[in-house]
């Protein structure tokens, strides 16, 4: 029994003291300075510098919120970049999600070789956002690409350039987002294993078809997997760099299409020096992404539906 005064107090299982605390707090370490050093101290320090001038040399001078205000009221290249990301984050977002969710339902009816084929097209999510596949994109889609080299051999079709075209560069990313599907169709896949299959053949004998089975239990069943890749998608689709960057060569182009906001994030950056505007770029992206998913959460309520 313990008394006052002493480092030791009893647990279930055994005794609790101050050396076994040191022992936890000892195997925390490596994540705690990786939190505070990597995470939460260039987070700090980036939203003291969105309140600066600073360009990488010299000192930074406090500018308060002025690199805000010029945010809203006096940037239209960030009005663009907004236009695109949100156009980039509609389209690629709902059609990678119908797509994974039609692959994991093929992929679910019994296919002989399931693992090969599960690999296969959880591929793309392994590769897709590397540097080697967006210029092998940019090849593609280029003016005498493979895409338009095919047109011309299947049917005389002579297709423009399509990463040089304002009207069809930004489709070509969205084509790519949506190329990366794997991840949510492997877990769309788990999800529809986790279905009773007796609710399919209860409503088979109801005389419930396939279409009806599939939205009206499939789907209503999902909604929780959904919601999760759903707002793990937009998350993703906000962050979009490498694909904008290298089609590009980090310009935007053409004509600020494929300008998408973390991209004119760093080329405020990296290519003017303007970190202190720079930062206060990227503290709006965290307040919008921040945003989409607390409305994810709060609308959840009235479409995703749990077994209680």
């Amino acid at each position: 029994m313990s008394t006052l005064g002493t480092t030791e107090r009893p647990v279930a299982g055994g005794r609790f003291t101050f050396g076994d605390s040191l022992a936890g707090y000892g195997f925390l370490a490596p994540w705690l300075v990786g939190f505070f050093l990597l995470t939460l101290g260039p987070a700090v320090a980036s939203f003291y510098l969105s309140l600066t001038d600073y360009s990488g040399l010299g000192a930074a001078n406090w500018v308060g919120a002025e690199n805000y205000v010029r945010i809203a009221t006096d940037d239209p290249r960030f009005w663009t970049a907004m236009n695109v990301t949100f156009t980039f984050v509609l389209l690629s977002v709902p059609l990678k999600l119908i797509f994974a969710l039609a692959v994991a339902v093929a992929l679910n009816r019994g296919l002989e070789g399931l693992s090969f084929f599960r690999a296969i097209f959880y591929l793309p999510s392994l590769v897709g956002g590397s540097v080697a596949v967006a210029v092998l994109w940019r090849q593609v889609f280029a003016g005498d690409g493979l895409l338009n080299q095919a047109l011309n051999m299947l049917f005389g079709f002579e297709g423009p350039s399509w990463i040089s075209n304002p009207s069809t560069s930004l489709y070509t990313l969205v084509l790519l987002a949506v190329w990366q599907f794997g991840s949510s169709m492997i877990i769309f896949l788990a999800g529809l294993r986790q279905i009773p299959q007796d609710m399919y053949e209860a409503a088979s004998i109801d005389g419930a078809g396939k279409a009806r089975q599939f939205f009206k239990i499939t789907l209503p069943l999902l909604t929780p997997v959904i919601f999760f890749n759903a707002v793990i998608l937009t998350i993703d689709a906000f962050k979009a760099f490498t694909s904008a960057f290298v089609i590009s060569d980090g310009t935007g182009g053409p004509i600020d299409s494929t300008l998408f906001y973390t991209l004119y994030l760093y080329q405020e950056a990296f290519t003017n020096f303007r970190f202190g505007y720079a930062s206060a770029l990227a503290w709006v992206l965290v307040l919008i992404i921040a945003f989409f998913t607390a409305m994810s959460f709060l609308t959840a309520r009235y479409w995703v539906h749990y077994d209680d």
